[in-house]
C-alpha cells in the first residue's frame, strides 16, 4: 500500500463520506449492469462501514438500466412487421421508474450478502427549496447512519419537473455529481469520493497520451488551463459537471477526489492518503509548498543535466566517478545507520530471509560497489568513440560515433546496492537518470542518492539523477516517452511484466530467469557436479541460478544421473521431475517446465541427446542463460549455435552470467530483449550511436551528383 501523501493528510480526520458512483461506473458500455465493479463498490462500503466511517452512497444508472428493460420487453412483444417501423425513443421518465426499482433490489441483495443494511431516499430538485425538507431530510440520514445503514440516494427523475440540464442561483442540482455535492454539504460530510470512468481530472482528453492527470486542482491555476474531453456516454455528467460539482462542494468546505471506479479498491486508497485521482480542497493553493516535482519536470531536469555532462571533457566524467567513490567510502557509518533502519522495518514487517538479505548492506558489500565505482572510472571512454569509417565517395567522409542513449528509466526491488551500480554507469554512459527504488529500501535509497548527487558538479547539475519516491508517479512516468528513453525493471516477473504491459518506452530486461544445464553424455562427471552445484547452490535467489537440469538418457543407465541428484540432495536442494525423470527417481512431478524456483529447488529431466536438449530450453526457457557440459566440440558447437539464449556457456556454470564478473565493471541489468543489448548490459547497452557526415559541397543530383567508392577507412584515434 502506498504511503500517505502530505496533499492528502486531511483524510486522517474524515468520518462521514459521501460516495457518488455514475451510470459510466454502474452499467457497461452495452447498457447491462457492471456487476463485478457493483460488487466491489459494496464491498469496500461494507468495509469501511465495519471501520467506523459513515457511509452515504448517491448512485446513478436507473434511467439506463430501467431503458435496456424496455427495450427489451418492445423487443419480446413486437411482432415482425411492428420492427419494420421506425422505433420511437423510449419515454426518459417511463425508463427511470422501471430501473429504480431494479437498481435499489440489485443494491439491497449486494448488501445483505454482506449483512449491511441499505436504504433508498429519492429526492428532486424542488425538495431542497424547502427548509423544513431539509431539516427532515438530515434527521432521518442521522438516523440511519446511527443504526450504521448505508443511505442509498437517487434523483427521482420520474418525477422531477426539471425538463433540462440547467444550473440556477439557488445552487439547486441539475445532475447527480451535483446531488451529491448538495448533500455533502447538507450533510456536512469531511469528504465527497466521485467515482468516474477515468483515473482523476486530466489536463486534456483522457485519450490524448500527451495528457496529464492533476493530482491537486488549483482553482487560479487550472480553471484557465485544462480542456474536458466529451460529456458521459449515459448520464447528463462527465467530467465538466464533475468538476463543477466538487468546485462548489470543495470550496463551500467539503473536499472531493476525483478517482477511477473501475479499480476495485480506490476508495480504501483514498481513504489511506494514497495519492490516486484528482483532490479539491479549499487549501489546495496553499499547498504547493509541499508540492512534489512533477515526473516530466524530473525527466527533462535529467535529460537537461545529461546534455551538459557530455559536454565535459573525459577525465572530468571520471573524476565525478572517483569522487562518488570517496563520497560512499567517507559516509560509510551514515550510509549503513540508514540501511540497518531499513533492515530492522523489513524484520518487524515479517518479510522474507531473500529479501532482507538483498536489503542488507554489509560491509564487504559496500567495499565491493566501491571498487566497481573505480573501475567504471578506470575504464576507456566509452563516449564519443569512432566506431567505423567510411569513404562514401570521393572527399566525402561518413563515421559511426557512439553516443549516450539520453534519460533512462529504472526501476528496482529491495537492493539498494544497484542503485550505486547504476548511477555509476550513467555518470559514465553520459546519461540521464531516474531511479524507483522499493519502499522496503526507502531510507538506504535516500541517503545513497543524497550522497551520490553532492559530487555532482554544479555546471552538470544534481538533478542528472532525479528519485522518484512515490509508487504512485511511475505510471506518469511510463507515459514519458517524448522524454524517457529506455525503462529497466529489475524485479520480480510480475514488475517487469506489468511495466512492458504499461509503456511505448523500450523496455531492456528479462521477466524470467529460467536457466538450464545439460549434462551431456560425454561430461566429465567430476567437472559436472561441480557446475550443477554452483549453477544451483551459490546463490539460488539469482536470476542465472540453474533451475532446470537435462541429463542426457545415457546417464541415465549408468549411475551418472544418479550422482547428479545425489550432490544436489547433500545441498539440501528439493526435486521436481518432468515425466521421465520423476517415474525413474521416484520424485514429484513439476507442474510445469516454466517455473523459477529462486530458491533450493529445481526441476531435472532426461533428454535423448543435444537436439532434444535444444528443443526443450526453446519451448520452456526464458532466453536468459544456458549451460552444456561435454567433452564432445562437435556436440558443443552445435549447441553453443543453436541455442537462442542472450548468454550460452560451454563448461562453465550459468553464476558467470553477471555484467561484474563480464568484466563490464557493473550492470544496469540482464536483457533477454532482442533490442540493441542482450545478456548483462553495462556501459555498452546504454549508448546508442550517430552519423557524422563530412563533406566539401557535394549534393545528391538524383545520385548524379557524386560517385559512390564505399571504402572502408582507418578508423582515427
Amino acid at each position: 500500500m502506498g504511503s500517505m501523501d502530505p496533499t492528502r493528510a486531511f483524510v486522517k480526520g474524515v468520518k462521514r463520506v459521501v460516495v457518488k458512483v455514475g451510470t459510466a461506473v454502474v452499467t457497461r458500455s452495452d447498457g447491462r449492469l457492471a456487476l463485478g465493479r457493483i460488487g466491489a463498490l459494496c464491498e469496500q462500503l461494507k468495509e469501511l462501514n465495519m471501520k467506523g466511517y459513515e457511509v452515504i452512497l448517491v448512485t446513478s444508472g436507473a434511467v439506463g438500466l430501467g431503458r435496456q428493460r424496455l427495450r427489451y420487453r418492445r423487443l419480446a412483444n413486437s411482432s415482425f412487421s411492428d420492427l419494420q417501423k421506425p422505433q420511437g425513443e423510449l419515454d426518459g421518465k417511463a425508463c427511470a421508474a422501471v430501473g429504480q426499482s431494479s437498481l435499489m433490489a440489485l443494491y439491497d441483495i449486494m448488501f445483505s450478502q454482506l449483512d449491511v443494511t441499505s436504504s433508498q431516499l429519492l429526492v428532486n430538485d424542488g425538495f431542497f427549496r424547502d427548509t423544513g425538507f431539509r431539516k427532515q431530510l438530515s434527521d432521518t440520514v442521522n438516523s440511519l447512519l446511527d443504526l450504521r445503514v448505508i443511505p442509498v440516494f437517487n434523483e427521482n427523475d420520474a418525477v422531477s419537473t426539471r425538463k433540462a440540464p440547467y444550473e440556477d442561483s439557488s445552487g439547486i442540482f441539475w445532475d447527480n455529481d451535483s446531488l451529491a455535492g448538495l448533500l455533502a454539504l447538507e450533510l456536512k460530510a469531511d469528504l465527497l469520493v466521485l467515482l468516474s470512468d477515468v483515473e482523476g481530472l486530466y489536463s486534456g482528453p483522457p485519450t490524448d497520451p500527451k495528457s496529464k492527470l492533476i493530482h491537486t486542482y488549483v482553482k487560479e491555476k487550472h480553471q484557465t488551463e485544462i480542456t474536458f474531453g466529451d460529456k458521459s456516454r449515459l448520464g447528463r455528467g462527465g467530467m465538466t459537471a464533475k468538476v463543477n460539482a466538487a468546485v462548489c462542494s470543495a470550496y463551500a468546505g467539503t473536499p472531493v477526489i476525483i478517482t477511477s471506479g473501475y479499480a476495485t479498491n480506490n476508495i480504501m486508497r483514498v481513504l489511506q492518503g494514497e495519492k490516486i485521482g484528482t483532490v479539491f480542497h479549499k487549501d489546495a493553493h496553499m499547498w504547493t509548498s509541499i508540492k512534489e516535482v512533477s515526473a516530466h519536470e524530473m525527466a527533462v531536469s535529467a535529460r537537461d543535466s545529461s546534455r551538459r555532462l557530455q559536454i565535459l571533457n573525459s577525465e572530468e566524467r571520471r573524476q565525478i566517478l572517483l569522487d562518488m567513490a570517496d563520497a560512499l567510502e567517507n559516509n560509510d557509518s551514515m550510509i549503513r545507520l540508514e540501511n540497518g533502519a531499513d533492515v530492522a522495518d523489513a524484520e518487524e514487517a515479517g518479510y522474507e530471509k531473500s529479501l532482507i538479505s538483498r536489503l542488507t548492506l554489509r560491509p564487504e558489500k559496500m567495499s565491493s560497489l566501491v571498487k566497481s565505482v573505480r573501475m567504471l572510472a578506470d575504464m576507456e571512454e566509452p563516449i564519443g568513440q569512432m566506431i567505423k569509417r567510411t569513404e562514401l565517395a570521393d572527399e566525402l567522409i561518413l563515421e559511426k560515433i557512439s553516443c549516450p542513449l539520453g534519460v533512462f528509466l529504472v526501476i528496482f526491488e529491495s537492493r539498494p546496492d544497484a542503485l550505486v551500480q547504476i548511477a555509476a554507469l550513467a555518470i559514465r554512459s553520459g546519461n540521464g537518470l531516474l531511479l524507483k527504488g522499493g519502499k522496503e529500501a526507502k531510507r538506504s535509497n535516500a541517503v545513497l542518492h543524497k550522497v551520490i548527487t553532492s559530487v555532482i558538479p554544479d555546471k552538470v547539475g544534481n538533478k542528472l539523477i532525479g528519485l522518484v519516491t512515490s509508487r504512485e508517479e511511475i505510471p506518469d512516468l511510463l507515459k514519458l516517452d517524448d522524454v524517457i528513453d529506455l525503462v529497466v525493471p529489475r524485479g520480480s516477473s510480475k514488475l517487469v511484466s506489468q511495466i512492458k504491459a504499461s509503456t511505448r518506452i523500450p523496455v531492456l530486461g528479462h521477466a524470467d530467469g529460467i536457466c538450464h544445464v545439460y549434462v551431456d553424455k560425454t561430461a566429465n562427471m567430476d567437472m559436472a557436479k561441480k557446475i550443477v552445484r554452483d549453477a544451483k547452490v551459490d546463490y539460488p535467489a539469482a536470476c542465472n541460478a540453474m533451475e532446470t537440469l537435462l541429463v542426457h538418457k545415457d546417464l541415465s543407465e549408468n549411475g551418472g544421473l544418479e550422482e547428479l541428484v545425489a550432490e544436489l540432495q547433500r545441498e539440501g536442494v528439493q526435486l521436481y521431475g518432468g515425466s521421465k525423470a520423476s517415474a525413474l527417481l521416484n520424485i514429484t512431478e513439476a507442474d510445469t517446465f516454466h517455473h523459477e524456483y529462486s530458491s533450493l529447488a529445481c526441476t531435472v529431466e532426461i533428454v535423448d541427446d543435444v537436439s532434444a536438449a535444444i528443443n526443450h530450453i526453446h519451448e520452456h526457457g526464458s532466453s536468459h542463460t544456458e549451460c552444456i557440459v561435454t567433452e564432445d566440440c562437435e556436440v558443443a558447437k552445435t549447441f553453443l549455435s543453436q541455442v537462442d539464449s542472450a548468454a550460452v556457456f560451454h563448461n562453465a556454470s550459468t553464476r558467470f552470467c553477471d555484467g561484474a564478473r563480464f568484466g563490464l565493471g557493473a550492470e544496469v541489468g540482464i536483457s533477454t530483449s532482442r533490442i540493441h543489448a542482450r545478456g548483462p548490459v553495462g556501459v555498452e547497452g546504454l549508448l546508442s550511436n550517430r552519423w557524422i557526415l563530412r563533406g566539401t559541397g557535394q549534393v545528391v543530383d538524383g545520385d548524379r551528383g557524386v560517385t559512390y567508392t564505399y571504402k572502408e577507412l582507418p578508423i582515427k584515434a
